[in-house]
């Protein structure tokens, strides 16, 4: 891998300090475009476009390390289609393996978005953008921040948010169709993955959830995926790290994510910054990759903010935008040969990629002007002496009147004009498969993160203790009474406000399923009753423990049906709990939003639930209804109680008894009705099926908006670091 990786570099540099001088820029190397001397101002040469009949590729992939595209005999023409592409070193033929890849062709014309802000104009954030990718290339959208790098390529795959317009025409093998599921892969700048799942788990839960058939038939791609992108060595290692095991670094985080949608073996794929927050050495053994994988036929459109010289070397075709304007398109030293031709000449010792950013982004006006003292006294501070608004004019113009638009104009013509072979879908996994993998992912997951619920037992069993002994064998005398029901409302309160610990790992589970939904992998519906049935086992354990403590410390009636209803009623209290916590959690996606909304959510419940003072004598509007109506606080401790107290009674002097519902209404309100308790029970189960409804409800009409919001927050966030 390391020679490999040598050659390319080698084979760059030597391309590159030849591409300084607009007189001598012949590469040495076959992988850029080839002009010939003294014709600079001829139109670059596109004799690799596919014909659509020999769509099918023979891909040899030798020991894992090189990939060679082999093509039929009768096929001469498909030879071409990767003339661009890196030799990569023979390996012996043991390891011989052949697949076939069908190549997808895609052509932006014309392409222009406009996102609505909260001014009542929109913004345009790509304007008229053209171009096109070739399968078993590389074609990078490069530009500085808030340039249109990101909005272009969720423009080109068809994943732009409701408050964005899109304008022109995309065409995939020369048909103006819609990519289907599956024919195409979409990585996101941040990496969502489950840190307490493996690699290798990981990718293969994403494949049940995604490919129809056994689960058996499901290995074979997994494995292949993770040869793909080099995951070998840490196939077996936990993604976030387990207690004291380290997790993985975040460029083999990078490669799980791309790794997670190769399993569909898709045609196009699609990554958003497939560099970002990676070292030198990381981000050069990812292109390596990502290069090799392009070798297999697959068409790669990625964004970039800047990179290496080494990386630079390993692109096909470059993108080059500015506040929304196509400043260049085409090969990647016909780039440099643009900006030398239209007087910004790239230095020999500099990155390609630097100086382009330098030219175009309008930060460096004022860097150069902070820096103006220091300049006179050391010389210039870059090549481009001249105001960045008008080397992009310059530039912009240049392109336009260039032979090389006329040229990309001609192959967008000539790639639109037949129409290839239509991507079809290939089929989703059935619904109930969907449920039936999430519900055992997320029990994996549940039982392997000690903060999600093992550290809430303990913490229950901590607090349970703590009342019980405080509270400890009160008795039965009619003097208990309203100690028992100040033990009850404590227990029940503090145990409420004990779960919003669950939080962080709510959102983080609403945060998997916004990437596993925005590439139709799961479904708001199958994600909601995965998690339910998944929390079931865990919520009753909790229940279970902590009703068992304090319901003898406390010295409740001993008896096995209201011991059962007390467990019953506790954990139906938790599962309406963990419904309220799903919600504040798909309403916020931020943990101290969500903490600070469900402590004032318990509050009020406690405030209403009648034991400060009786729902009868509470204020009629708002406070009686509806919040003493919707709090689940009143329902739990007048369901304990009524399981306490109706039936029995108490003596008072020698004679006379009064009935333990009597004696309680001192301290606090409930039905005298044998089977009222019941009824409070499915009060709560209806509550913690509501609260789904309501999560469902919030996800499935909600969470794009959302998601694209914060997407927006992390991009404006982000950029602001870097300046």
């Amino acid at each position: 891998m390391m020679e490999e990786i040598q050659s390319y570099s080698d084979n760059y540099r030597s391309s590159s300090s030849s591409a300084s001088s607009p007189t001598s820029r012949v590469p040495s190397g076959s992988f850029f475009y080839l002009r010939k001397p003294g014709s600079l101002q001829r139109p670059i040469s596109f004799e690799d476009s596919p014909e659509w009949e020999d769509s099918e590729i023979d891909v040899r992939m030798e020991g894992g390390d090189s990939i060679h595209l082999a093509t039929d005999t009768a096929s001469p023409s498909l030879s071409k289609l990767n003339s661009g592409s890196l030799p990569s070193p023979l390996l012996p033929e043991s390891a011989l393996v052949t697949r076939k890849v069908a190549g997808a062709s895609v052509v932006w014309k014309d392409l222009t978005v406009t996102i609505k802000g909260k001014r009542k104009s929109s913004d345009k954030v790509v304007k008229s953008s053209n171009g096109y990718a070739l399968p078993g290339t590389l074609t990078v959208i490069m530009g500085p921040a808030k340039s249109g790098k990101s909005t272009l390529l969720r423009a080109i795959a068809g994943r732009l948010s409701d408050s964005a317009k899109m304008f022109g025409e995309v065409f995939v093998n020369g048909s103006k169709v819609r990519l289907p599921y599956g024919s195409y892969g979409y990585v996101e700048r941040e990496d969502t993955l489950i840190g307490s799942l493996t690699v290798r788990e990981m990718l293969y839960y994403s494949a049940l959830l995604q490919l129809p058939g056994f689960f058996s038939e499901k290995k074979s791609v997994v494995e292949d995926a993770i040869l793909a992108m080099s995951l070998g060595d840490y196939a077996d290692k936990l993604i976030g790290g387990h207690c004291y095991m380290k997790g993985l670094p975040r460029g083999e985080r990078r490669r799980v994510s791309i790794a997670r949608e190769l399993v569909m073996r898709p045609h196009i794929l699609f990554i958003d910054e497939p560099l970002y927050q990676l070292d030198s050495v990381s981000a050069l053994l990812m292109m390596v990759t990502l290069k090799k994988l392009a070798g297999t036929g697959c068409t790669l459109i990625f964004t970039m903010y800047q990179s290496s010289t080494e990386v630079f070397g390993l692109f096909d075709r470059i993108c080059l935008l500015s506040n929304g304007n196509t400043l260049f398109f085409g090969e990647t030293l016909a780039c440099l040969q643009h900006f030398s031709n239209a007087g910004f000449p790239c230095p020999i010792m500099q990155s390609p990629s630097d100086h382009f950013l330098r030219a175009i982004n309008t930060d460096f006006d004022r860097i150069i002007a902070m820096c103006k003292n220091w300049q006179d006294d050391h010389g210039d501070f870059s090549s481009v002496n001249m105001d960045t608004a008008v080397a992009i004019r310059t530039l912009e113009a240049t392109y336009k009147s260039s032979s090389d638009a006329a040229a990309v104009e001609s192959m967008m013509q000539k790639l639109t004009d037949k129409e290839g072979p239509l991507l079809k879908s290939k089929g989703k996994a059935s619904g109930a498969t969907r449920i039936a993998v999430l519900t055992w992912r997320s029990l994996l997951i549940m039982s392997r993160e000690w903060n999600y619920f093992w550290l809430r037992l303990v913490l229950y069993m901590f607090l349970s203790l703590s009342i019980g002994t405080i509270f400890y064998n009160l008795g039965h005398s009619l003097s208990s009474v309203a100690v028992r029901v100040a033990a009850v409302f404590v227990f029940v309160s503090f145990t409420s406000v004990l779960s919003i610990a669950g939080l962080p790992a709510h959102i983080k589970e609403i945060k998997i399923y916004t990437h596993e939904e925005s590439n139709r992998h799961s479904g708001a519906l199958v994600f909601v009753l995965g998690h339910l049935l998944s929390s079931i086992p865990f919520l009753f354990l909790i229940s279970i423990s902590s009703s068992l403590a304090f319901y003898f410390l406390v010295g409740m009636r001993n008896e096995f049906s209201l011991l059962m209803y007390f467990v019953l009623n506790i954990f139906m209290c938790l599962l309406a709990i963990e419904g309220l916590m799903m919600v504040v959690a798909s309403i916020w996606l931020n943990l101290f939003h969500g903490i600070l909304t469900l402590l004032c959510v318990h509050i009020v419940m406690m405030l209403v639930s009648g034991y400060f003072r009786m729902r009868s004598a509470l204020p009629t509007p708002i406070w009686k209804y509806p919040l003493s109506y919707v709090s689940f606080h009143t329902y739990c401790i007048q369901g304990i109680l009524e399981n306490e107290y109706i039936g029995t009674s108490f003596a008072v002097g020698q004679v006379r008894f009064i009935p333990g519902v009597q004696a309680l209404r001192a301290s606090y309100e409930i039905s005298s009705e044998r089977n009222s308790k019941w009824s409070h029970l499915l009060i709560l189960f209806f509550m913690a099926i509501s609260y789904r409804i309501l999560v469902f409800i919030l996800l499935h009409f909600g969470i794009r908006k959302a998601l694209f919001t914060c997407r927006l927050y992390e991009v404006r966030k982000n950029s602001t670091k870097a300046r």
